[in-house]
């Protein structure tokens, strides 16, 4: 039979498997009829009354845009798309083929956004894919392929801007403290493609945005700062936000001139019904996936939430919680005074971490509902947080793996005979993109002996969390077995995690 190591890590490549670029656009669109042809995009029909374009840009675009490809044929006029520098080396060195475009592809690729901050390849890139877009005609269609990292790959300011002082402004924004999302609607406010820009300039062509979601919550204003979909604010908003960290009056010239003459209202008002945002791949398709196969491998299997977000050791003390609970029932323990306190601080935890959408009094209700003799399976994803304290080599899937490490040994430590001791358990966390921090590793596997086993070998756990450095810790433990390396994928829909637990 095999171990609980290889059931977590068939569920996570089953999970990547899905929202790989060519498994996702196949399963989403396809082609049909040839007199009038249609484009069907998950059930939904757009005719091609005339020309086909594609633009893209992000991460994952370039395997999206070579699936694409194969799939629309001939209809294809013309694309152009927006990756970062050095992906198509990347992937050829990595036996990555399927993820390039064919040799004669009417699809031009520009490479640029070096260490993912806009740079003038990328502005190219952008400027090219503008023009494309201003050329089109009612008659046209356009498909555009959007990914995480595709914000970076898509500058184009407002003129008279140049892109030094937009990215000036943004990184005194940033300095001062300003929140992701507030750098978000100011780069939108500047910006010619972004929050809808891009779908303004295609007008009156029929749009169709394919869309890889990197973000919690699958918000169609941020991935990739919303080129296709209607912004939510105004450049009310985005002067609020200067004011706010006391820039509004050393701005560059041009940007003054830009505020002065933009409209005040949020340009949700305008029409865009001929736009059509489809969301074909994200954390929460991964992890139905995954959900499938573990309960084809035998698992009573629930799905914690796609949201989780925060600080690793807080929700690494969370999933230890959850652990400990599953292993009471187990133990036909259940409730008590002891389960009653696991209880009341996992829903201390979870009120804490404010996961968007969880409801954990509900989920812990389906968790006693589950047949008492099969073993679980917990699924999660989202993004957790590092705080950087020392000056290690790491990421934080790796990192959340050593964290709940060490809260199971510190659990077991508590409790004479623990109920952890009549389980065999295992967690898993990596990113689906297959990098986790600068290393070649995805994430990381943990279980409860974790922590006793590396004494043995010298190894102190907290010592290396306390440096930030998990990567060392797990390629020395043990050669490097509990590493998951899994090598680039191609997609990104952020991480995953699984628990795994049965009865011993």
């Amino acid at each position: 039979s095999m171990s609980l190591r290889e059931h977590a890590l068939s569920l996570f490549r089953s999970a990547v498997g899905t929202v790989r670029p060519a498994a996702m656009l196949k399963r989403a669109v396809k082609l049909q009829g040839d007199i009038c042809p249609q484009l069907l995009v998950k059930g939904r029909v757009f005719p091609v009354k005339r020309d086909l374009y594609l633009v893209g840009f992000g991460k994952a675009v370039l395997g999206m845009a070579a699936a694409a490809e194969e799939i629309l044929g001939d209809h294809l006029i013309r694309g152009i798309i927006s990756v970062p520098l050095g992906i198509q080396e990347s992937l050829q060195r990595a036996g990555m083929q399927e993820m390039l475009l064919k040799p004669h592809s009417k699809i031009q690729v520009i490479e640029g956004a070096r260490n993912n901050l806009p740079d003038p390849e990328a502005l190219k890139g952008a400027v090219a894919i503008q023009e494309l877009a201003e050329g089109l005609t009612t008659d046209d269609l356009l498909l555009v392929l959007i990914s995480g990292g595709g914000s970076a790959l898509l500058p184009a300011p407002v003129p008279p801007i140049l892109l030094k002082e937009k990215e000036e402004l943004t990184k005194m924004l940033a300095s001062r403290g300003a929140a992701i999302q507030e750098l978000n609607v100011v780069r939108k406010t500047l910006s010619l493609l972004k929050g809808g820009g891009l779908a303004r300039l295609a007008y009156p062509a029929q749009v169709v945005s394919l869309i890889l979601s990197d973000v919690i919550g699958d918000p169609l204003d941020i991935i990739a700062s919303g080129p296709t979909a209607a912004s939510s604010h105004s450049v009310q908003d985005c002067l609020q936000i200067l004011t706010k960290y006391n820039l509004l009056h050393n701005l560059p010239k041009s940007v003054e001139t830009v505020l002065s003459s933009s409209p005040t209202k949020p340009t949700a008002s305008e029409d865009y019904s001929h736009v059509c945002n489809i969301i074909i791949g994200s954390n929460s398709l991964a992890l139905d996936e995954a959900k499938r196969q573990a309960e084809g491998l035998g698992y009573a299997t629930l799905i914690l939430s796609a949201a989780i977000c925060g600080e690793v050791s807080r929700v690494a003390a969370l999933y230890c919680q959850l652990i400990r609970l599953v292993c009471r029932r187990f133990a036909s323990l259940g409730e008590g005074p002891l389960g009653d306190e696991v209880r009341g601080s996992l829903l201390q935890l979870a009120a804490e971490l404010e996961i968007p959408g969880l409801n954990l009094a509900e989920f812990l209700q389906a968790l006693q509902g589950l047949e008492p003799e099969r073993p679980v399976c917990i699924l999660a994803g989202g993004e957790t947080t590092v705080q950087l304290r020392g000056t290690g080599k790491g990421g934080r899937n790796q990192e959340l793996a050593l964290h709940v490490g060490l809260g199971l040994h510190r659990a077991q430590a508590m409790e004479t005979s623990s109920p952890l001791e009549r389980c065999e358990i295992i967690f898993l966390s990596g990113g689906t993109d297959g990098q986790d921090g600068p290393t070649e590793a995805a994430g990381a596997f943990c279980s409860p002996e974790l922590v006793d086993e590396a004494l043995q070998e010298g190894l102190h756990v907290e010592a290396f969390l306390s440096n930030n450095d998990s990567y060392t810790f797990f390629s020395q433990f043990r050669g490097g077995h509990h590493l998951l390396v899994t090598g680039l994928t191609g997609t990104n829909v952020m991480d995953i995690q699984a628990i795994l637990i049965r009865a011993t």
